[in-house]
């Protein structure tokens, strides 16, 4: 039984470390680089992971070396790799991040090798979604994701949906997923609202158990049927915010597997992310269950 199956785009990170960011026709050099798995969903199984639950990914990667470091990264980390195919005819993901040491931010290069070769619906293993509690999305490949999503609720399952950007099937999305993620820019573009209380209504009404806003060092907004709630960022010493975002949804979704109230998940999701950024990458900051803990106890203490 798997506590999170997730679907999603799967890449290679490649991380610079910037001490000033370069203009354009400019040189520059790095003071940091790091190689590591990447991906909105696959980040968030790797922190389920590291916290204890039990996760599989399906998805494409190349047979190359990239594909090879990705499945040997993940299987690092305890996360299933089963449902994976390995297409020989199309490169592995790669994403090119630069990150400017002063204030932590990061500009994203996605080369997306398998955008011509999307997950079809046949590669869907129903084996893998007739025992998971929960499956996370971030929404591409739309016909494979919505056979997903059957699969998984004839089955039991929630569905959580990481929703970065709009796509052609968020409306749909939205009518099907339990616990819709969003971030500030989804709020602003496809809810049409600055005001994320508004936009938590806005969600709220295509009957979802609760919903989420993260907006970065702004905090988070969730709903739920027992109120509207705001959770502040953590303040810490930011290296990098690449895959923060990643962290949370995969600390909340620990806090699903637990049954938390909405406070709680948002408050231990909100300390996953901000350790997270203490490090250079998506991957190398993730805390474990006993550092998270240990954060929230101080920050405690100190009030």
């Amino acid at each position: 039984m798997f506590d999170c199956v997730g679907i999603g785009l799967n890449a290679v990170d490649f991380i610079c470390l910037l001490s000033k960011y370069p203009e354009i026709d400019s040189k520059t050099e790095s003071t940091d680089f790091s190689t590591q798995g990447g991906g909105p969903v696959p980040t968030a199984l790797v922190t389920l992971a590291r916290l204890g639950a039990k996760t599989s990914y399906i998805g494409i990667v190349g047979q190359d070396e990239n594909g090879k470091f990705l499945l040997d990264q993940f299987k690092k980390e305890g996360v299933d790799v089963s449902g994976v195919i390995i297409d020989k005819n199309c490169p592995t993901n790669q994403a090119f991040i630069w990150v400017d040491k002063e204030s932590g931010k990061k500009t994203v290069v996605l080369h997306n090798s398998t955008s011509n070769v999307p997950l079809l619906p046949d590669e869907i293993s129903e084996t893998h979604l007739r025992k998971t509690r929960f499956l996370h999305l971030d929404g591409r490949d739309a016909e494979a994701t919505l056979k997903a999503i059957r699969l998984a609720k004839r089955n039991g399952a929630d569905i959580v949906l990481d929703a970065g950007s709009v796509r052609s099937n968020t409306e749909e999305l939205l009518m099907q997923v339990d616990y819709p993620i969003v971030s500030e820019h989804f709020c602003q573009t496809y809810l049409e609202t600055t005001e994320a209380e508004k936009g938590l209504e806005k969600l709220y009404t295509y009957g979802v158990k609760a919903a989420i806003i993260t907006c970065g060092v702004k905090g988070s907004y969730g709903i739920d049927d027992t109120g509207v709630y705001y959770q502040p960022a953590y303040e810490v010493e930011v290296l990098d915010t690449t895959g923060a975002g990643d962290v949370y949804h995969g600390a909340f979704i620990y806090g699903l597997i637990k049954k938390w109230d909405l406070p709680r998940m948002m408050k231990f999701s909100a300390a996953a992310a901000a350790l997270k950024c203490k490090k250079l990458g998506g991957r190398s900051g993730i805390p474990r269950l006993d550092e998270i803990n240990l954060f929230l106890e101080e920050k405690e203490n100190v009030k």
